[in-house]
């Protein structure tokens, strides 16, 4: 390979936006690959561009990096994602962004009524949650998190 076609570590950062101390993590991770010359430095090939491209948007949708991380790994190795391959890893978190999208419009809607019954770890909330009835649904917001309040909600 000629060193033209490699990029360094900050023209990677250039072109992509992202500093590189992330670069350097996303590679610590697994997520992104260099090759060090011998003097040491990280040299990257092109098409590193596009995987951080990928990294950047399932950051951006909210998706941990562990499950970039799987989803980069089902990426044919040595050649540049495509748009189809982009299209099978963001149909693979569809449902995630669309349960994160209900969750957010419901924190909208009730923001000003409600706390979603848990998420300040209140005791009680007699309008919403008299004596802790959320408790036995689990941990954290529970009516947020889309459980019924089983007519519990008094308006």
């Amino acid at each position: 390979m000629r060193a033209t076609d490699e990029l360094t570590i900050g023209e990677v950062a250039l072109r992509s936006g992202v500093t590189s101390s992330a670069l350097r993590f996303y590679e610590t991770q697994g997520l992104i690959a260099s090759r060090r010359t011998d003097g040491n430095q990280r040299r990257y090939v092109r098409d590193v561009l596009r995987r951080v491209a990928v990294i950047q948007a399932g950051v951006a949708a909210g998706i941990p990096l562990r499950r970039i991380a799987v989803a980069l790994d089902a990426l044919p190795a040595g050649r540049t994602p495509t748009r189809r391959d982009w299209q099978r890893l963001s149909a693979a978190w569809r449902d995630e962004l669309d349960d994160r999208i209900r969750t957010l419009q419901g924190l909208r809607d009730d923001l000003d009524s409600c706390i979603g019954c848990g998420c300040l770890s209140l005791r009680r909330c007699v309008l919403f949650n008299p004596r802790d009835a959320a408790a036995i649904r689990g941990a954290g917001a529970r009516y947020l998190l889309g459980d019924d309040p089983g007519g519990v909600r008094v308006s």
